[in-house]
């Protein structure tokens, strides 16, 4: 359940430097400031918004390449932050097995969205997933979300 706050921060803050603007380290310190994760979690938190942003360039590269008929600037704003990290977690951030990413993925698009957003994120990541050849599961240990 950390990792799964600490993903909905990440995502507040990635949200808030792709729609607001906000530089990655203001986003950072706005959403980690109320204290509500413990220092593993905002470390994730920090990890995932840090990785993402450092890696944008070519995660919406492969959006691009998989959001057929649908320009990345007219994603929804959550949905593309959605999957923006949730690439970055799958491709560089290899702890957590990829099908769960996905599925924490879902949850993320269907609280912030709607369920519709869910199967979106769903499709593309899955179909990223096959496509770049990444393993459901991870060979190293997993300590669990």
């Amino acid at each position: 359940m950390l990792r799964r706050a600490a993903r909905a921060k990440a995502l507040q803050a990635l949200f808030a430097i792709d729609v607001g603007g906000t530089s990655p380290d203001m986003a950072l310190e706005q959403v980690l400031e109320e204290g509500e994760l413990p220092p593993r979690a905002m470390t994730f938190t920090r990890e995932l918004v840090e990785g993402t942003m450092a890696k944008r360039d070519a995660i919406d590269a492969i959006i691009r390449k998989y959001a057929v008929g649908w320009r990345l600037e007219r994603l929804a704003a959550v949905d593309r932050n959605i999957l923006r990290m949730a690439l970055y977690e799958m491709q560089y951030h290899r702890e957590t097995p990829v099908r769960v990413v996905i599925n924490e993925a879902i949850e993320l698009a269907k609280n912030f969205n709607n369920e519709e957003a869910g199967r979106f994120v769903n499709g593309l990541l899955d179909n990223a997933r096959k496509d770049l050849g990444l393993s459901e599961e991870i060979e190293n240990g997993y300590s669990g979300d």
